[in-house]
């Protein structure tokens, strides 16, 4: 049987590198937190001291545009790109994190998810004393924009996402992929595949602001005919693999880990945003459940990988997920 305890983790761990977007520089330092903490983010001033602090919920998102960004009414944007950290951490089973970044935006790292990974390894994973909390879906809640959907439906498995893609490239097309989140089918199938563009768009983005830290070390870069990375794919399917982390990261704003299946057609961050919002905003559509520890097994708190927990029990009562 697996722990129904929520998690932190055992110690400090940091990444550095540079923002996708912004091109700037960033550290970024993962600390153990108490239960029933979440995941929140300090923004650092330029002396290193704390100046902001937000928790990384849907309504926190300010803006969606080619990545996620969490914010609010008063500061504005606190931290962008989050999403490959969110994931990570879902995926991996940690509930609770304080993660400190000096700047804007998370690094982007080689593009995917695989020095999160690392990171958390290395800081170890534990089980703390409270009982860990799922955002349980209740009935289908769908939305719809143009052809594409995103559609949360009942699974009481665990979390599941199914992602369909379609790009008018021949080196992409429509690709799909289906799993169960959790830590070994993750490490495997999903944490090392990259973000990816278009070097036709490459101009509009830098005008727009975006995409200046963009490279081949860390993004996927497709031209007319080619890809202009000389490894090439890491899977095939590179590209709808990352689709669905970046989509299992944007969910990850639940409040608390979904008891849901998740399936996407022609989707991305917006999408992914919307349908979890519509989520909340419905009482009827979810409630909160407390996993139960099996009664004949004792459990001492370990460091390694985490796992996703098993042996849920009836609602235990609704909650605002603040």
């Amino acid at each position: 049987m697996k722990s129904g305890k929520q998690t932190t983790l055992g110690a400090r761990a940091t990444v550095s590198g540079i923002g996708v977007h912004s091109g700037r520089p960033a550290s970024l330092t993962f600390h153990p937190a108490e239960s029933n903490t979440g995941i929140v983010f300090i923004r650092l001033d330029a002396q290193g001291r704390p100046e902001r602090e937000i928790r990384a919920h849907a309504r926190h998102v300010t803006a969606t545009e080619l990545a996620t960004v969490l914010g609010d009414d008063t500061g504005g944007p606190c931290v962008s790109t989050i999403e490959h950290i969110m994931a990570t951490l879902c995926a991996l089973g940690v509930d609770n994190a304080l993660i400190e970044i000096d700047g804007p935006e998370a690094p982007i790292m080689d593009g995917s998810a695989a020095a999160f990974v690392a990171a958390i390894d290395q800081a170890g994973v534990v089980a703390l004393a409270a009982a860990r909390r799922y955002t349980k879906v209740l009935k289908p809640i769908r939305v719809e924009k143009g052809d594409a959907f995103g559609e949360l439906t009942p699974y009481d498995r665990g979390f599941r996402v199914d992602v369909t893609i379609d790009f008018p490239h021949a080196l992409i097309g429509q690709q799909s992929i289906a799993l169960e989140v959790e830590p070994t089918i993750f490490r495997r199938e999903i944490a090392r595949a990259r973000t990816f563009g278009f070097m036709k768009d490459v101009a509009k983005l830098w005008s727009a602001g975006y995409a200046r830290g963009s490279s081949l070390e860390n993004t996927v870069v497709i031209a007319d005919d080619r890809l202009l990375n000389p490894e090439g794919l890491r899977f095939a399917d590179e590209f709808v693999r990352h689709k669905a982390l970046d989509a299992i990261g944007d969910l990850a704003l639940a409040g608390a880990p979904l008891l849901g299946a998740y399936k996407s057609v022609k989707g991305g961050h917006k999408l992914n945003h919307a349908i979890l919002c519509a989520l909340i905003a419905d009482p009827t559509a979810w409630t909160v459940v407390e996993a139960k520890e099996p009664r004949s097994v004792v459990r001492a708190p370990r460091r390694g990988h985490a796992d996703i927990a098993a042996g849920l029990a009836a609602p235990a009562y609704r909650a605002d997920l603040s």
